[in-house]
C-alpha cells in the first residue's frame, strides 16, 4: 500500500516510529562509535518499529528514518553548534544526557533536510520523545532549546 493511501493516523504513527528509530540510532552511534550506514542497517534490519521498551509499535517510515539519520550526520558541525549557541554560557555539548543530545540532533538534523516541512510539527514531535524518555524538567529543557534553535536556522517562520 502507498504512504497516499495510508489513513492520516496511520501516516503520522509511522513518522513518529521514524523519529524514535532515528533517536535511537543517532544513541546507538554515539555509544558504539558504530558509522550510520552500519547502524541503520542493523535497525532496518532489527528493531525498526520497536518502541523504547522493545514493545512494537506502528511500522515505522524507513525512508524518513534515513533521511533523518544521514541529514544528522551530514550536518552534524552546523547542528551540534546550533545547540552550543543555545546552551547556558559554559556549558559544552557533553554535559548533556546522551539521550538529550540524540533528540536534539535529530530534531535539527530534520529541520534542517526538510524544510519543507513545518517546524511546528517537527518540534512537536521530539518534544513529545523527551517526554516519554525523561521528567518534565527536561523535557521542557529540549523544547526550549528546539524552539530557540528552530528561530535561529527558520526565521521566517516566527514572523
Amino acid at each position: 500500500m502507498s504512504a497516499q493511501k495510508l489513513p492520516f493516523d496511520v501516516i503520522q504513527a509511522r513518522r513518529a516510529g521514524a523519529r524514535l528509530a532515528a533517536v535511537q540510532a543517532l544513541y546507538q552511534m554515539e555509544q558504539s562509535g558504530q558509522g550510520a550506514s552500519a547502524t541503520i542497517r542493523d535497525l532496518m534490519d532489527d528493531r525498526l518499529g520497536l518502541g523504547p521498551d522493545e514493545v512494537p509499535v506502528e511500522e515505522a517510515d524507513p525512508d524518513l528514518f534515513k533521511a533523518v539519520v544521514m541529514a544528522t550526520v551530514t550536518h552534524q558541525d552546523k547542528i551540534d553548534a546550533a545547540i552550543v549557541a543555545r546552551l547556558s554560557k559554559g556549558w559544552k555539548l557533553s554535559r548533556l544526557d546522551s539521550t538529550t543530545r540524540a533528540i536534539l540532533r535529530a530534531a535539527i538534523g530534520e529541520l534542517i533536510a526538510h524544510e519543507h516541512m513545518s517546524s511546528a510539527i517537527i518540534l512537536n514531535e521530539y518534544v513529545s520523545l523527551a517526554h516519554d524518555f525523561f521528567d518534565l524538567s527536561e523535557a521542557n529543557f529540549v523544547n526550549a532549546v528546539l524552539d530557540n534553535v528552530s528561530r535561529d536556522l527558520r526565521p521566517e517562520e516566527w514572523r
